[in-house]
């Protein structure tokens, strides 16, 4: 790397850095991974497998996140005493 740096080559950018993996993606929308994992899935997230791990792009990350309403979990069961 250094040397082709000093020869002046350029070295090209990585084809992955528009791409998030499902961690970063995850955390991205405050859920937990397996959530999005369920959610790709379902097909409600487009999301690319590649070696065996989910990527993300990130325009499509933040274009399902503007229309992503998190519902919260099920409701606790009220009990009679």
């Amino acid at each position: 790397m250094r040397a082709c740096e000093q020869r002046g080559c350029r070295v090209p950018d990585s084809p992955f850095q528009d791409y998030l993996d499902l961690v970063e993606a995850a955390r991205e929308l405050g859920i937990h991974p397996q959530s999005l994992r369920r959610l790709i899935k379902q097909k409600r997230v487009p999301a690319v497998l590649f070696a065996g791990k989910y990527l993300i792009e990130r325009d499509k990350l933040e274009m399902f996140k503007s229309n992503y309403d998190p519902r919260p979990g099920r409701k606790p069961i009220r009990r009679l005493l």
